[in-house]
């Protein structure tokens, strides 16, 4: 007999096999950091924004090509323009790249910043700039993995402020956490709780969710334990639960609180399986997506979002080819491999948030650490990285659409105006989701420090 079915056997118990009962499905959930008590509700601005009930942050890891997306540059030296030819959209005097014919249709939903910019060219720290609003300890750095000094993750700040009732974790990533095997440091800093604690990490979810029989490992009961057996042992907890108020002598670490309810609650509810599961959406959906990870992974995204999940980021995935890190093969790594799962995910979101009435109160964040030199290298049609000045898309959330923030020069090369900082888009998503971005908090030195160095781009909203 396992060691799982051991504990609902009859007879006596040990007070070892009592503690060892109420924390198995805890532990074996995966959930327990995510369900920490949290600390009260904090400062929330609720001025004239924050319609932003959740956000999708489809975070392109690698850092695309402005020059080849959203910013083309069809005047500019072939050398430094490409081949690729824009397209118009529907919102007349924007264009962007004939790769993404779908999301041309959909320009009135979204708003393009062309003019995005920072100064640190390595994939790690300036990572950590973009997701927690701030610089990381160390900067330009690839050699610095994360650490508990690093600042929190927006989401993170995002639970802490906002405890939710909801069973299902607040702050989710897929496909996975991202990392480069070029760089020293590997897993890029600002993709967690930080100084807040590891109660405030993201759920992550590992895996392609295209795959025949995917499943979340962490929502999984333990094996050998069935659905009854679960049942059973919530039964002994709640017996544990009533003999230690008799018995003060077991009372220290055997009493079941909020956490270990909720852990149970999450692994035994309907309602949580039901969110991930993708078999539940029609085979004609999930083609709009594309039977791909990416696609596939922005489909849970937004069954999440739909089902009271605030934060989901979808990472561009694993796909050993150095991501949208196109130091060689540039062009034909966009049209081949990039931009299509890109552009028939993005659109099928757009319109399915907007056909049921959800894209005004879900925020959709498009961005990747940094863009591309408006210079192609001789010899692999590559493009290095470049911080300069870059592209970033917003949707929904009270974002008015069909428009573009910021202008670039003649190259795609620097911002020629309302230059953005990433702390701004970090700010911008803040300011969305009905938080101050300016409010003065305390960091973990117990100094009061702003939130954030940057600022929201209000003008954006409408």
């Amino acid at each position: 007999m396992s060691a799982h079915a051991s504990f609902l056997c009859t007879g006596p118990w040990s007070r070892r096999d009592l503690l060892q009962a109420g924390y198995l499905t805890m532990l074996g959930s995966g959930l327990g950091p995510l369900l920490l008590p949290r600390p009260a509700q904090g400062q929330i601005n609720t001025g004239s924004f924050g319609q932003a009930k959740a956000c999708i942050f489809l975070f392109m890891w690698g850092g695309p090509s402005q020059l080849d997306t959203w910013d083309m540059k069809p005047n500019a030296p072939s050398d430094i323009r490409g081949e690729f030819k824009p397209i118009s959209t529907t919102v007349p005097g924007i264009q962007i790249c004939e790769h993404f014919p779908r999301l041309a249709r959909l320009a009135h939903h979204y708003t393009i910043i062309r003019s995005m910019t920072h100064n640190d060219p390595a994939h790690l720290s300036s990572v950590h700039h973009l997701l927690t609003g701030r610089h990381a300890p160390k900067f330009p750095s690839d050699a610095d993995p994360p650490s508990r000094k690093d600042w929190p993750h927006l989401a993170s700040y995002l639970l802490k402020e906002r405890p939710s009732p909801n069973p299902l974790p607040g702050f989710i990533t897929l496909p996975w956490t991202v990392m480069h095997p070029a760089a020293p440091g590997g897993q890029a800093p600002g993709q967690n709780g930080g100084w807040l604690g590891k109660g405030f990490d993201p759920f992550v979810i590992q895996g392609d969710p295209s795959q025949r029989g995917f499943q979340v490992s962490g929502l999984r009961l333990p094996e050998g334990v069935s659905p009854d057996e679960l049942a059973g042992r919530r039964s002994l907890l709640g017996e544990l639960e009533r003999q230690s108020r008799l018995l003060p002598a077991l009372t220290e670490g055997a009493a079941i609180d909020a956490l270990q309810q909720k852990a149970l609650d999450a692994l035994a509810s309907k309602e949580v399986h039901d969110a991930f599961d993708l078999q539940q959406e029609s085979p004609k959906a999930r083609e709009r997506y594309g039977m791909n990870i990416h696609g596939q992974s922005v489909l849970l995204a937004r069954r999440l979002v739909e089902r009271g999940v605030p934060f989901v980021s979808v990472n561009w995935h694993q796909d050993h080819r150095n991501f949208w890190d196109t130091h060689g093969d540039n062009f034909n790594r966009l049209k081949r491999d990039l931009m299509p799962p890109t552009d028939q995910s993005f659109s099928a979101l757009l319109e399915d948030l907007e056909a049921s009435g959800r894209l005004r109160e879900t925020l959709i964040v498009w961005v990747g650490e940094f863009g591309r030199a408006p210079k192609i290298t001789a010899g692999n049609a590559g493009r290095e990285h470049w911080p300069r000045c870059y592209c970033a898309v917003l949707a929904g959330g009270g974002i008015a659409g069909g428009q573009v923030h910021g202008r670039s020069d003649s190259l795609a090369a620097y911002p020629a105006e309302n230059p953005v900082d990433p702390s701004d888009l970090t700010a911008t998503i803040y300011h969305a989701l009905g938080i101050d971005p300016a409010q003065i908090i305390r960091d973990r030195e117990d100094r009061p420090i702003r939130l954030t160095e940057g600022n929201a781009l209000t003008q954006l909203f409408s």
